[in-house]
């Protein structure tokens, strides 16, 4: 099985690592340099292009089939779900699943005044009810790669008048998202979608938007940017763009790049891809009697092997310890052959 990332990719490591952080292809590299001799240069370009920044929300809302308008740009996932739990009034109930990663978990719990109940993944829906205000919890679980029931949470939260928050950071990139059908998702751009650290998205429905405030809201998010430079926002955008966070624009750069990269491909491709490469990787850990967290996911974690990163890194295989688990994670510039050298490190043969 090939790689589908073609020339854009050299690693030198078996790179089983995208749930940590995904590689930049040569052309988000190309990008970065470029801005950045400009900008030691002091030429015109260096500050950096909020085209650039456009375009890459603009990427982005076609892969996860929203209109731009939707679309929020910024540098973090925890100031996105912040800016969502400050929205929040107090006494307000958010659901979440036990385990969940803590800049989806931290922003509602350190507000001390909502109602926040956490419950097992396969249970969230189950655990909606009258009087829920919000569901927040990732499409694909950090520590294990599990996948939620998203359909389900989605038409819970529906029945009892509750809204819906999905982190799409370790799925944007390889699972296929609709993001329309959340009233908030908030996605890393620097895992699965190839981005520098820096990169981040906020979609919000045209219903969720009516009563979210741009609470961080700068200049860039007035309908008039440069005529909103000084004194306060008159007007704020009515798309997303009112909760736009001021761009890193080396990121943004290099974004602008990576992301019609996964266009060109296709998710589904890398879909059918990343999880192929994962179903191998289940079946020779099964042989070496392991036993892997079960499932469908592009990300396989290993119970109680988390111990063994230091020695799979010493022998060129890059993955991940997370609570215990020893976390490997495929992308298009993986191949059969990668998945065969980290069995191999695994168990004791070295090529």
């Amino acid at each position: 099985m090939d790689t589908l990332g073609g020339a854009e990719f050299a690693p030198t490591s078996t790179y089983l690592n995208s749930s940590s952080c995904g590689l930049l292809p040569r052309r988000a590299v190309e990008a970065v340099k470029k801005l950045a001799d400009e900008s030691a240069d002091g030429r015109p370009g260096g500050a950096g292009s909020f085209d650039a920044v456009d375009a890459a929300r603009a990427s982005f809302a076609r892969l996860v089939g929203v209109s731009e308008e939707r679309v929020a740009t910024g540098g973090s996932v925890a100031v996105h779900v912040a800016l969502i739990a400050a929205s929040l009034p107090s006494g307000a109930e958010v659901v979440l699943p036990e385990g969940e990663f803590s800049s989806v978990v931290t922003p509602f719990t350190v507000r001390g005044d909502l109602k926040v109940r956490f419950a097992p993944l396969d249970g969230v829906a189950d655990a909606v009810r009258p009087g829920t205000a919000l569901v927040a919890l990732s499409a694909v679980q950090s520590a294990d790669g599990r996948i939620a029931d998203l359909p389900s949470v989605r038409a819970a939260a529906a029945a009892h008048g509750a809204r819906v928050l999905v982190d799409a950071s370790q799925s944007a990139g390889w699972l296929p998202l609709d993001a329309g059908a959340y009233d908030y998702t908030v996605t890393a751009g620097f895992k699965y979608l190839l981005c520098p650290r820096g990169t981040s998205f906020l979609t919000v429905t045209a219903e969720a938007q009516e009563s979210l405030v741009p609470a961080h809201a700068g200049w860039l998010g007035g309908q008039d940017p440069w005529g909103s430079t000084y004194g306060p926002v008159e007007e704020f955008a009515t798309s997303a763009r009112r909760y736009d966070e001021p761009p890193a624009f080396l990121a943004y750069h290099g974004a602008e790049q990576s992301l019609p990269l996964l266009e060109e491909i296709g998710i589904e491709t890398v879909h059918a891809h990343n999880t192929a490469l994962a179903a191998r990787f289940r079946a020779g850990l099964t042989e070496l009697g392991h036993g892997p967290v079960p499932g469908d996911s592009g990300i396989v974690a290993v119970p109680g092997l988390g111990d063994r990163q230091p020695e799979l890194a010493r022998a060129g295989v890059v993955v991940s310890a997370r609570v215990g688990n020893l976390r490997a994670s495929f992308h298009l510039y993986n191949s059969a052959a990668d998945v065969d050298r980290a069995l191999e490190a695994l168990s004791g043969v070295r090529a």
